[in-house]
């Protein structure tokens, strides 16, 4: 396996493993994802996220999508991992394992004092991969959400 940082002309195979992704947890419902809105989102002007893409055999067979985000408690960035997917021919540890190595080396390498991510909590395989890894999960955090509607309603509250 071979890993790289995402091009462009990855978006439709990453797009096909998020669809995967929304399948296995039961949220296909909540795709909104394109072709553009991800390009722009990846590799646009201001693009945020970034993307890690495994091969294998030359065929994209996995990613990781990440991001920076801060912690004043620390007082450095950190990195919330979005995504860590691998195609379920090629699920076993050694795969989702160097992805997951590839990520946390990014988060020690560029100083990052924490690297954290969601899993579903019926979710028993993942949970146990990070689990093993010594991965700590947060009981007494919740992880709140707006949806775009939320968002466009609470932003159009009249300003005095």
């Amino acid at each position: 396996m071979k890993i790289r940082p995402a091009i462009p002309e990855d978006v439709p195979n990453i797009i096909s493993m998020t669809r995967g992704i929304a399948a296995y947890e039961k949220l296909s419902h909540q795709l909104e994802i394109d072709e553009p809105s991800l390009q722009e989102s990846l590799f646009g002007k201001n693009h945020v996220p970034r993307a890690l893409v495994a091969l294998s055999e030359n065929k994209i067979v996995g990613y990781a999508i990440y991001f920076y985000n801060c912690s004043t408690f620390v007082g450095r960035p950190g990195i919330y991992l979005e995504d860590l997917y691998v195609n379920s021919n090629y699920r076993v540890k050694e795969f989702y394992d160097t992805l997951f190595k590839c990520a946390a080396q990014i988060a020690y390498d560029e100083n990052c004092g924490r690297m954290e991510w969601i899993a579903l909590e019926w979710n028993e395989p993942a949970l146990n991969f990070y689990r093993s890894r010594g991965a700590k999960l947060l009981d007494d955090w919740r992880l709140l959400r707006f949806n775009r509607e939320d968002l466009r309603n609470l932003a159009t509250i009249e300003k005095a």
